[in-house]
Order: structure tokens, then C-alpha cells, then sequence
């Protein structure tokens, strides 16, 4: 199987997850024999198909758990492929160390971020980002009025912050359809202390009453930047960020302006599948001529 037919099968995944999954079904995607499939698949991932395709659903409805409270456990029993809430429960506990309705009213965000870890490293190796030298556009950027939370802390620890932005959102009626959604990243989490990392998350908006969630009234500094679009899931993020700095921008003669590198929220997973999240990614730059 060579890499792009293990891509075509990873995405097929993520655009199928409601339909029927079987080997057979996954093999013809690959032009493979189900026999040389299996095998393969299961050298290249480090698990089984049947157990990809398993965790790939349980982490739609986990994500939906959490971020989306009008999702019933019953649906995402359902959309998991389990037959019944007490199953997919049975399941979800095993995995999270919680109940769908114990993780929605108190998440272990700790455990929440390890669960993935071995998907994410499958699309890191096997769905990297192709990014070319003419992908990346250079605009003015406006200045932007939005609405804030700060999040301080593990980046782990990012999901609550994220649901009391919705909750805001949804109070002001400001859905992501309405307001753009922006994250302003001041540190790599890699290079940060963890009790010290910042991310703001934002939305377009130009007033901001008080409010229980501790949302404020910031901006966005306009002025010139590089955009580069990102396709994929969050875990791959941190591969176009690099190329961004790396390679474009030493080819490029720009140099970076003193302002964090900020990200434009296009479209979201689990809303879409995860391999056609959208993120449009803005290094600021100093003055051009």
C-alpha cells in the first residue's frame, strides 16, 4: 500500500464513520486484497483496522461529548456504533475513566488528552501536510475587534476553557457562522512551562458586556502577514506551523513582527470530518516597502 493509498483510507474513514466499515469494504479503498490489506494496515498503524475505525468513532463522540451538549449520549451511542447507551458508557468509562454525563459535568481533560495519542501519531506519520513554497498568501490584515478568554495553564487543560467560550457564545448568540473564530498562540507548548503556556480564544465581536465567564473585549493587530491554510486535524498543526517558519520563511526575505502568530477557525471537527478541519494560520510581519 503506498502512502497515498494509506491516506485515501484514512480520510475515507473520517468522511464514512456513519457507514459500514468493514475490511472488505476498506480494502477495495486501497485496491488491496483484504488478506494483504489487514496485514499491512496493522504493520503501518500499529493496530488493527476494525480497532482504527473503532477509536476513530469514539473520539467523534467523545469530542462531541464535550463540546457539543445538544448531542444526546444515546446519539452519540449511535453514531459510535454501539447499540446502546450502556455499551457505548461501558466503553467510554474504560477509556476516560468517567461516564459521558460524570466527563460533561467534570472532565479529566488530563486523561481526555492522552486517549488520542496513538491516532494522532497515525496522521502525523501518514497524513502530513504537503505544503508548497506558493501556498503561502501575504495580506493586510485588518485590525479585528474581538471577544477573549485567556487561557493560563497546561495546554491539556485548554477543553474547559474552550467550553466556557462556547457557553458565552451561545448566551450572546454569536455561533462560529456569525463570528469568526480566532486563536491567538503566544508560546509553543513544547518549549513553555506548562503552568505558564497562553492561548487566547476569540471570536469576532465589538462590545463585550460583564459576564460570568470572564470574557473581554481585545483585538487583533492588523498589519501585513503571511497566511498559510492548514487542512487536517489539530495534531498536524504544529507541522505547518513549522514549515511556515522554517522553510517559507527563510526563502521568503520577510521577517516576523513582534506579535503572536494568530490562527482563523474555518471549519471544525466534529462538525466535519477531522481531515477537512480548516485552519488558515497568520504569522504577522514587519513593514514591507
Amino acid at each position: 500500500m503506498t502512502d497515498d493509498r494509506f491516506r485515501h483510507v484514512l480520510g475515507y474513514i473520517d468522511s464514512h464513520l456513519d457507514d459500514v466499515l468493514s475490511l472488505d469494504v476498506l480494502a477495495v479503498q486501497a485496491a488491496y486484497s483484504p488478506f494483504h490489506f489487514h496485514r499491512r494496515f496493522s504493520a503501518l498503524t500499529g493496530m488493527g483496522v476494525h480497532r482504527y475505525v473503532q477509536l476513530s468513532r469514539f473520539k467523534r463522540a467523545a469530542w462531541q461529548a464535550a463540546f457539543r451538549p445538544d448531542v444526546s449520549v444515546m446519539q452519540m451511542a449511535l453514531d459510535a456504533g454501539y447499540e446502546s447507551p450502556e455499551a457505548f458508557s461501558r466503553a467510554f468509562r474504560q477509556r476516560l475513566g468517567q461516564s459521558p454525563s460524570a466527563f460533561r459535568e467534570q472532565p479529566d481533560w488530563a486523561r481526555w488528552a492522552r486517549a488520542w495519542q496513538d491516532l494522532d501519531l497515525v496522521r502525523r506519520f501518514a497524513m502530513p501536510p504537503t505544503h508548497q513554497l506558493g501556498d503561502v498568501r501575504l495580506v493586510d490584515f485588518p485590525e479585528t475587534p474581538v471577544a477573549c478568554l485567556s487561557h493560563v495553564g497546561p495546554p491539556e487543560q485548554m477543553g474547559e476553557t474552550i467550553r466556557r467560550f462556547i457557553m458565552w457564545r451561545k448566551d450572546r448568540q454569536l455561533p462560529p457562522a456569525r463570528a469568526a473564530t480566532w486563536n491567538l498562540v503566544y508560546d509553543d507548548p513544547d518549549e513553555t512551562p506548562a503552568d505558564a503556556y497562553r492561548m487566547d480564544i476569540c471570536c469576532t465581536c465589538t462590545e463585550v458586556p460583564p459576564n460570568e465567564q470572564g470574557v473581554v473585549a481585545a483585538r487583533i493587530d492588523g498589519g501585513r502577514c503571511a497566511v498559510l491554510r492548514h487542512t487536517g486535524s489539530d495534531a498536524q498543526l504544529v507541522d505547518s506551523v513549522r514549515f511556515l517558519y522554517g522553510e517559507w520563511l527563510s526563502t521568503s526575505g520577510e521577517t516576523p513582527r513582534d506579535a503572536p502568530l494568530f490562527f482563523q477557525r474555518i471549519t471544525f471537527f466534529p462538525d466535519v470530518p477531522e481531515h477537512e478541519a480548516i485552519t488558515d494560520i497568520y504569522l504577522p510581519l514587519g513593514g514591507g516597502d
